[in-house]
């Protein structure tokens, strides 16, 4: 049974909301660690409000920590990983509480769970699939993995969607699930040399079976036209879940739809950069440049209206300013 199961009891209690506990320097440290390992994350947050923005910072550096924890552990041995994990949960659910956070990253993002009305299970399912990371390396289905996908990257949308928007709303929310997922397609699709190294393959078998791609290539980055197959149809398919996820976009506050388009236009824009590399995650890491950072904010800033009118799509340069042409992997 999941650890948030069992402490149901504690999910329910009634939290102090009088008392803050973050300092200036507590958000100034999420930022910091946002600016370090979110470069596309980052700079999209910049175009929030201030006051949002610090939100935003607090979210991401609560899951960048245990992230770091589990993917480079450094000297830390697998049972010191595990008391990491257990004590960031431990002071989540005392925090929510009322007893104040140990760490700096902590008292932040609790602060914002009890402002913005964040659902509690949301941070206890990505602890869940953080703990998860440690033992399982492999996915026999795509619906293994959008399981894990639930914990690693839908709670962190749903969590995003609580402090964008003032209202619940389920068909939002939902949509928050299908970006997060889209994004974490798109890493996986990035990281696939640097996964295969750490011992991890994210792509279901099922998949790697139909294309007849072995774990071995994966592990070993071997890249051939079987493989270029199965990037095709993985891109494919992420970009579905990005057009799905686009219907959210308009139904947030005005304040907070440039930067979400924003983080979705570049991150989406990896997959541009995987196809023009043939579709090779081997060849080289698949990002955008600062310079088509600077210019898709610039359109996305000045004219997010010609591609965001209550999801419905009436710009022809829709496609390529969200990247979302569906070319075909060029050879490389």
């Amino acid at each position: 049974m999941p650890w948030h199961a069992i402490h149901q009891r504690t999910l329910e209690l009634e939290t102090p909301m009088n008392e803050t506990f973050a300092t200036p320097e507590d958000y100034a440290r999420c930022e910091r660690i946002h600016r370090q390992f979110g470069t596309t994350y980052y700079f999209a947050t910049r175009t929030f409000p201030k006051a949002v923005q610090n939100k935003v910072h607090a979210v991401y550096g609560f899951v960048r920590v245990p992230d770091e924890w589990v993917d480079n552990p450094g000297p830390l041995t697998r049972a010191e990983v595990e008391r990491h994990l257990d004590d960031w949960r431990r002071q989540l659910l005392l925090g929510l509480e009322g007893r104040r956070p140990d760490d700096g990253v902590m008292r932040a993002f609790v602060d914002t769970v009890r402002d913005c009305g964040i659902p509690v299970e949301e941070p206890l399912v990505f602890l869940d699939a953080m703990r998860q990371d440690l033992d399982q390396v492999r996915y026999e289905t795509y619906e293994d993995l959008q399981q894990y996908m639930r914990g690693s990257a839908s709670a962190v949308g749903a969590m995003m969607d609580s402090v964008m928007a003032d209202e619940p709303n389920a068909a939002r929310t939902h949509c928050a699930h299908l970006l997060g997922e889209a994004m974490q397609m798109t890493n996986f699709l990035r990281d696939i040399g640097e996964d295969g190294l750490r011992g991890r393959i994210y792509l279901p078998k099922e998949d790697l079976d139909r294309f007849a791609v072995s774990e071995g290539q994966v592990r070993e980055g071997r890249f051939d036209p079987a493989f270029r197959r199965l990037m095709e149809f993985e891109i494919a398919r992420t970009r579905e879940l990005y057009a799905q996820a686009d219907e959210g976009i308009p139904q947030l506050p005005r304040r907070t739809q440039r930067a979400i388009l924003l983080a979705r236009v570049l991150y989406s824009r990896i997959l541009d950069r995987l196809e023009e590399q043939g579709c090779n995650p081997f060849l080289r890491r698949a990002r955008t440049s600062r310079a088509e950072k600077l210019g898709v904010a610039m359109r996305v800033l000045l004219a997010p209206g010609s591609f965001l009118n209550d999801g419905k799509d009436t710009s022809s340069t829709r496609g390529d300013i969200m990247g979302g042409k569906h070319v075909r992997c060029r050879r490389a």
